[in-house]
């Protein structure tokens, strides 16, 4: 799974030896930087029990380390209409 934008993940040791007190992560980006095979680098806001933001972090972790906690809305296209289900546009 790679994340995605608005992605919160929950960031563990699994994913980083330094993140030994897991951590909640809204993702702003993933960067495509050349990195080791596995490993992303992250760019995001350190979430509180509440969902607030408390900090903004880069992070360097393992993609089978994270945990999805919520998944990013899908992203509609500028002016797309949603068809009822069923519906065929012609």
């Amino acid at each position: 799974m790679l994340p995605r934008s608005g992605d919160v993940l929950q960031v563990t040791r699994a994913a980083s030896v330094q993140f030994v007190e897991p951590i909640l992560f809204r993702v702003i980006r993933v960067h495509d930087w050349p990195t080791y095979d596995g490993w992303i680098w992250l760019d995001g806001y350190e979430l509180n029990v509440s969902g607030e933001a408390v900090d903004r972090r880069s992070i360097f972790v393992q993609l089978h380390g994270l945990r999805q906690v919520r998944r990013a809305p899908e992203r509609r296209l500028p002016g797309a209409q949603r068809m009822p289900a069923g519906r065929v546009r012609v």
